[in-house]
């Protein structure tokens, strides 16, 4: 590669920030990587849990990327409405080499269009608002359509990450950072899925979303009418 690769992880409000240091921990480590971390300005972001990351370059200041990386979290609902933002995607989408996000994500990415008629998943407890959005569901840790790679929850992140890092780098250098990581999942339960997941235990997680669940059920029908009418 003649130049550096550049990969763009856009910081946000209430992002949940595994979503983005899973993959940021696999993506930096490539040959050449140059990683930007980017808001709306330079300058102090909290996360969901109240980690503070450091975004270092401004939305107007990003150069073109090889790879736009979208993590998820809470405050994905106020990006789909978020004009600026949606813009810069939809700017940096054609010029990008992949497009990509994780967890919900990829709800950004629907809101931007860009993932009208694109395979695609998300979170499990988002994954039926991806289909409002244009996009064709498909249940998977990494799912590819085209220059798309979507991730699913936040721990997929690193799978997706690593599938790209064998793409760009090959499949040793991939291994290799895993590797490094040590990265070599082993939980001490089976409860990472809806399907693997006691009930009691799925019950419950679907009662504490719910008041989440409702607004984001609104706020994909408004924006799915604005595209609509788009």
């Amino acid at each position: 590669m003649t130049h550096p690769l550049t990969i763009g992880f856009l910081l946000f409000p209430r992002l949940t920030q595994l979503d983005f240091t899973g993959p940021y921990e696999v993506m930096s480590r490539l040959p050449g990587a140059a990683v930007k971390l980017l808001w709306k300005q330079a300058g102090p972001v909290r996360s969901d849990m109240g980690l503070t990351m450091l975004a270092d370059t401004s939305l107007a200041e990003a150069p073109q990327l090889d790879i736009l990386c979208i993590p998820g979290g809470p405050g994905v609902a106020a990006l789909m409405e978020d004009e600026e933002v949606l813009d810069f995607l939809r700017a940096q989408a054609p010029g990008a080499r992949y497009v990509t996000s994780v967890c919900t994500g990829a709800l950004v990415l629907g809101a931007a269009g860009l993932l009208r008629g694109v395979r695609a998943t998300t979170h499990w407890a988002s994954h039926d608002f991806l289909a409002e959005l244009g996009a064709i569901p498909v249940q998977g840790r990494v799912v590819r359509d085209g220059k798309v790679v979507t991730g699913g929850g936040v721990t997929a992140g690193i799978d997706f990450a690593l599938s790209i890092a064998a793409e760009i780098a090959g499949p040793e250098a991939a291994q290799a950072i895993q590797l490094a990581i040590e990265y070599a999942p082993a939980p001490p339960f089976d409860a990472g899925t809806p399907a693997t997941a006691p009930a009691g235990v799925l019950a419950a997680a679907q009662a504490r979303g719910a008041g989440m669940r409702a607004e984001r059920v609104a706020l994909v029908a408004r924006v799915a009418a604005r595209m609509a009418a788009a």
